[in-house]
C-alpha cells in the first residue's frame, strides 16, 4: 500500500533550529545531550524519516512509534519526541528524546516552530463541512488566481504549490505534514491558502499550530458515524473550529439547520449565508440560469451590495459553494466590487470529479463524482436531473470499514431519485464486497418510487453495463470515485480511474 501513498510535500531549503531552543521554548523533559542536534524536518512515519528529521513516537492502534526509533536513526533523524511510554521503549535508540503527554496534541506547534510557520503566514482560509469542502476549496483558490494572487491549496484531492499539484493522501494532512507544506508555500511566495478540514482533522490535532484568517461552514449531514458515535458528537468536531484557537472570523451557511447551531456556538465574529428561500441571512444566492455548462446565480450581501457570476458545474448546492467562497474572501479583507470584476465573466475553476463530465457531444452524458452521503447524493442526481431528456443512471458502491450506517440511506435515494441504479463495488478494503452491496440493494428497496435495478461486480462490468443500456439523452452518474486513482482492497491500492473506465466503457460501445 505504501508503494502507492503520495510525497510529502517539505521545505526543499529547510532552515536548522536547535533542538535546545525547543526544549527550552516548550519547557520540555528530556533524556540525553541535545549539544549540536538541529532539527530541519519533522515526521511520524518512521519509513518517510529524512536526515535531520525529529521522529514522533506516537502510540498507535496496533503499536507504539517509539518502537521504530533505531529505524527512524539509521534514516537519519536527529531525535525521538515521545510520550513516558515511548521514551522507555526507545531508550537504547542511542537518540535524545524529547518527552511530551501526548505527541499527537503536541504535533502543531512543535511543527509550526521547527518549519516557522507562523513567521508572515500567508492569507490562510479553511472550509470544514460533510459536503462542499472540497468544491468550495478548489473555486476559492479559482477566484483568488483570478484576484491575481499565487495560491496554495490542500483538499481531499490535491495539494496545489502554485503551479505543482501532488495527490492528497488525507483530507487533511498529518500536523507535520500540513506545517511542511506551508513552508514549501511559503518558498514558492504563496500569498493565500484554501485548506479543507474535516471533522477528524480537528478531532485528531491535523490544524493544530494554524489560525486560519477565516473559518466557514458548509452543511451537516449524515456520515462519518464510525468515528463520532451521533451526530451531535460530529457537530460538536466542526463546531471547535469556530473558537479563537483556530480562526479569526467565521461563514456560515444556514442552508442546512445546523449552520444556525453553528452561529449560536461560535466563539468568533461569522457572518451567515444561504441559497434557500425564505431563511434570513445576511448574504443571499439566487439562481438566475442554469445550463448543462454552468450555474449563473446574483450574490447579494448588507446595503444590497452584489455580484452576478457563474460557476462552471451544475447544481444550486455549486452556486452555494461558489457564494460561501466570495463571502470568506469579503471577510478576509477583499472589496467586493474587486471580486465582482475579477469573476465578471464566471469563476475559472476545474474541480476534478465533483460532477465531472467525462462523456463527449453524442451519445449519453456520464458524470463522475466523488459524492458518498445520502446528502450528496440528493442534490446531484436533482442537478443531473435536469439537464437530462431521458433516463437517469446511477451507478455506486459503499466504502468497507468506514460508516455502515449511511448505506442504506443513499441506496434509498439512489433508487428513489434514478431511472435505472446498478449497485457495484468501491473500496472493499477487509470488509466483504458482496455483504456491502447485499445491505445497498436492502436500502434500495426501501424507496417509495424504486428504480429498475441492477447489482454488477466489478465497477469495471458495471460502468459497462450502465452505458450498455444507456442511449443518447440519457445520463449516466457513477458517485463514489470521483477524483480517486485506486481502489482499497484488502489494504492494496489497486491502479484504477473511473473517468479513464467511462471513458473506455463509452468508446467501447461506439460512442465518441
Amino acid at each position: 500500500m505504501t508503494a502507492r501513498i503520495p510525497p510529502v510535500l517539505r521545505p526543499e531549503h529547510p532552515l536548522a533550529r536547535p533542538l535546545a531552543g525547543l526544549v527550552s521554548e516548550f519547557g520540555l523533559d528530556h533524556v540525553g545531550s541535545l549539544d549540536g542536534v538541529e532539527l530541519t524536518g519533522v515526521t511520524l512515519r518512521s519509513t518517510e524519516v529524512e536526515p535531520g528529521d525529529l521522529y514522533v513516537g506516537i502510540n498507535g492502534a496496533n503499536s507504539h512509534g517509539a518502537e521504530y526509533a533505531v529505524d527512524a536513526r539509521e534514516r537519519g533523524a536527529v531525535a525521538l519526541l515521545t510520550d513516558p511510554a515511548g521514551a522507555e521503549l526507545a531508550a537504547g535508540s542511542g537518540l535524545p528524546i524529547v518527552i511530551v503527554d501526548s505527541p499527537r496534541a503536541a504535533l502543531g506547534d512543535v511543527s509550526a516552530w521547527v518549519y516557522q510557520t507562523n513567521d508572515h503566514p500567508p492569507l490562510l482560509l479553511g472550509v470544514t463541512g460533510t459536503n462542499g469542502k472540497t468544491s468550495t476549496s478548489y473555486l476559492l483558490e479559482g477566484i483568488l488566481r483570478q484576484l491575481g494572487l499565487v495560491t496554495g491549496l490542500s483538499s481531499t484531492a490535491e495539494r496545489h504549490i502554485g503551479d505543482l499539484t501532488v495527490v492528497s493522501r488525507l483530507t487533511t494532512p498529518e500536523a507535520s505534514e500540513m506545517h511542511a507544506l506551508l513552508a514549501r508555500m511559503r518558498e514558492s511566495e504563496v500569498r493565500a491558502v484554501a485548506v479543507e478540514v474535516s471533522a477528524q482533522a480537528l478531532s485528531r490535532n491535523r490544524v493544530d499550530g494554524i489560525v486560519f484568517d477565516v473559518v466557514a461552514f458548509t452543511n451537516l449531514s449524515h456520515d462519518h458515524l464510525d468515528d463520532y458515535a451521533t451526530m451531535d458528537e460530529y457537530f460538536e468536531a466542526k463546531l471547535a473550529f469556530f473558537t479563537p484557537e483556530r480562526g479569526k472570523r467565521g461563514v456560515v451557511s444556514l442552508d442546512t439547520s445546523w449552520g444556525q447551531r453553528v452561529v449560536e456556538g461560535s466563539r468568533i465574529p461569522v457572518t451567515t449565508i444561504s441559497a434557500t428561500a425564505g431563511i434570513e441571512a445576511e448574504w443571499m444566492i439566487e439562481i438566475l440560469d442554469e445550463q448543462a455548462a454552468f450555474t449563473e446565480f446574483r450574490l447579494t450581501g448588507p446595503e444590497g451590495r452584489s455580484l452576478v457570476t457563474r460557476v462552471p458545474l451544475i447544481g444550486w448546492h455549486m452556486a452555494a459553494n461558489a457564494g460561501l467562497a466570495i463571502v470568506m474572501l469579503v471577510e478576509a479583507g477583499f472589496e467586493l466590487e474587486a471580486i465582482g470584476q475579477a469573476i465578471h465573466d464566471g469563476i475559472d475553476a476545474y474541480l476534478p470529479g465533483r460532477t465531472e463530465r467525462v462523456s463527449g457531444d453524442t451519445g449519453p452524458s456520464v458524470y463522475v463524482d466523488f459524492g458518498h452521503s445520502p446528502d450528496a447524493f440528493l442534490n446531484t442526481l436533482g442537478a443531473v436531473r435536469k439537464f437530462t431528456t431521458g433516463r437517469v443512471i446511477m451507478v455506486f458502491g459503499a466504502d468497507g470499514d468506514r460508516d455502515a450506517t449511511k448505506r442504506h440511506e443513499m441506496a434509498r435515494i439512489a433508487s428513489e431519485y434514478s431511472d435505472i441504479l446498478v449497485i457495484t463495488d468501491h473500496h472493499p478494503r477487509f470488509e466483504d464486497a458482496a455483504s456491502i452491496r447485499a445491505t445497498l440493494v436492502e436500502g434500495a428497496a426501501l424507496a417509495e418510487h424504486q428504480a429498475e435495478l441492477h447489482e454488477v461486480s466489478p465497477p469495471e462490468a458495471a460502468i459497462r453495463a450502465a452505458v450498455a443500456i444507456a442511449t443518447d439523452g440519457d445520463s449516466i452518474l457513477w458517485a463514489g470515485p470521483g477524483h480517486q486513482d485506486y481502489r482499497d482492497i484488502r489494504g492494496v491500492r489497486t491502479p484504477y480511474s473511473a473517468r479513464a473506465e467511462a471513458r473506455a466503457a463509452l468508446l467501447e460501445a461506439g460512442w465518441v
